[in-house]
């Protein structure tokens, strides 16, 4: 399978390939060094790491002020 790099150096894949890999709009891809040259793996996300989010994010508690949350403090660890 050939993928076309634009000028812009993006890609595009094909749908089936996208299904395969169970990635949307907006989620990661990750590009890891092998012998024979890259293999592309869906980036996933550590549930642990969203644990301080859990009270904030329960369905049920009403309406989620995202500006408010932007305003917040929070753990560093919690950045990519």
């Amino acid at each position: 399978m050939l993928i076309k790099v634009t000028a812009k150096r993006q890609v595009t894949f094909p749908a089936h390939v996208l299904d395969t890999l169970g990635v949307m709009a907006g989620d990661q891809l990750e590009l890891q060094p092998s012998v024979d040259g890259f293999i592309l793996r869906p980036r996933k996300i550590d549930p642990g790491r969203l644990a301080p989010l859990r009270n904030q994010l329960r369905r049920g508690r009403g309406h989620f002020d995202i500006e408010v949350f932007r305003e917040q403090t929070h753990d560093p660890k919690l950045r990519d």
